[in-house]
């Protein structure tokens, strides 16, 4: 039989060669590749291994840095009856922190994480308790300020994990920049949930219950953090030269700037919604400007950086805006402002922080950048005492002067000289 060929009308064709029938498989038609939808920059970062379960920790272990003053207020208060003494006994641990954060963080730089921080949160753990004991035990007052001046070894949780993040992503200044977003929103989350899930512990359960939360918190946290040895720095060999108070000294004024901005606007905030007869709202109304700088926060972290003088600037502008609402005594107007200027808080401490990292000596980044925490919070206790004065002889509103103020000399600090805008 001779050979033909025939064609169906439909796909498959066959074809007949001899006696043998083969079939054709049908044309495909290209179907064009999906187009992978290339990864948001944080779930690349949280794609890195190990970084889950140290941020998890990290986020732990932070959330006490918020609860740890309103506690220790409200449980002296209300078992002493004292307002004067639990301010006094808190002040005593913050200068107690301003003197020994930078040992402690030292001392994390020369022999790692893992072998210092939860020794030293353990520590602080040991004095929160003996804080509790001796309120409960009406022990003489001396007593309180040494068990919370004990407080003071709580390792910098924020300047552990940016040293993490700093040693995983060194050549990759991107993911970098968007790391130190995250950290710098993860700092506005734990001041803006910290004292409300004190005051809710403290009030309905039993006053001593914040102070305890935290320091469960805090120890746990740290025990999950330091057991992720796979991103812990390693400790550097390389000669450490150089102080870093030297190397930071222009940065330094700048966060002890930025801090009296911080503590000026809490104080007139508290002060003028209670002359509006709004101050059990003070709480909710003051979350608003951390939530505006975590929200800034986390988009800052998806841009392009920019430079120390640009967010310093806009800092300023918008630190005048809760002075303009207070003077129309509208409480909306009030909070609208405060969630504006608290948007400009995040982007630039993430800058900030980054030119501690450029300028901080090799082997000295946790010491670093708990000097600039401990400026920040100089500044929040000079703020804070300066907008006290001025609230009792000026007024509130008059008191909203001085954030827009601290704001300016923030500026003219960044704007000083060439290195500090220098990455």
């Amino acid at each position: 039989m001779p050979a033909t060929t025939a064609t169906t009308a439909r796909s498959p064709r066959m074809t007949v060669t001899g006696t043998t029938l083969v079939i054709a498989a049908p044309a495909r038609t290209p179907v064009p590749a999906r187009t992978r939808r290339p990864r948001g920059p944080y779930r690349r970062l949280f794609a890195l291994p190990g970084t889950r379960g140290f941020t998890a920790g990290n986020l732990i272990a932070r959330l006490p840095m918020g609860m740890f003053g309103v506690s220790a207020v409200m449980m002296i208060a209300g078992q002493r009856g004292s307002y004067a003494l639990a301010g006094a006994v808190t002040a005593t641990g913050l200068a107690a922190t301003a003197l020994v954060a930078p040992w402690t963080a030292r001392l994390v730089d020369r022999h790692g994480q893992a072998r210092i921080a939860l020794p030293a949160a353990l520590i602080a753990v040991l004095g929160s308790l003996s804080l509790v004991v001796c309120v409960r035990t009406e022990a003489p007052a001396w007593t309180l300020f040494a068990s919370y001046a004990a407080t003071a070894t709580t390792p910098n949780i924020g300047g552990l994990s940016r040293a993490r993040w700093t040693h995983l992503l060194r050549g990759d200044p991107a993911a970098h920049h968007t790391a130190m977003s995250f950290e710098q929103a993860a700092d506005e989350l734990s001041f803006m949930l910290g004292p409300v899930l004190a005051a809710f512990l403290c009030t309905t359960a039993f006053p001593e219950a914040g102070t305890l939360a935290g320091a469960a918190l805090l120890l746990i946290g740290m025990v999950v953090f330091t057991l992720q040895r796979s991103t812990e720095p390693p400790v550097t060999a390389a000669p450490r030269r150089g102080s870093p108070v030297r190397a930071l000294a222009p940065l330094l004024l700048l966060f002890l700037a930025l801090g009296t901005v911080f503590g000026s606007m809490e104080v007139a905030s508290i002060a003028h919604l209670d002359e509006l007869g709004l101050g059990a709202a003070s709480g909710l109304v003051l979350a608003l400007q951390a939530a505006g700088s975590c929200a800034a926060g986390l988009l800052y972290g998806t841009l392009r950086p920019r430079s120390l003088r640009t967010c310093v600037i806009a800092l300023a502008l918008l630190m005048t805006l809760p002075w303009a609402a207070a003077n129309t005594g509208s409480l909306a107007a009030l909070c609208v402002a405060l969630l504006l200027a608290g948007m400009a808080t995040a982007p630039t401490m993430v800058t900030a922080m980054s030119r501690v990292h450029a300028r901080t000596p090799e082997g000295r980044l946790n010491e670093g950048m708990t000097l600039a925490v401990t400026a920040i919070f100089a500044g929040i206790a000079a703020g804070s005492a300066c907008a006290g004065l001025t609230v009792d002889h000026a007024g509130p509103v008059v008191a909203y002067v001085l954030p827009a103020g601290a704001a300016l000399a923030a500026l003219a600090v960044a704007a000083k000289g060439r290195a500090i805008n220098r990455i």
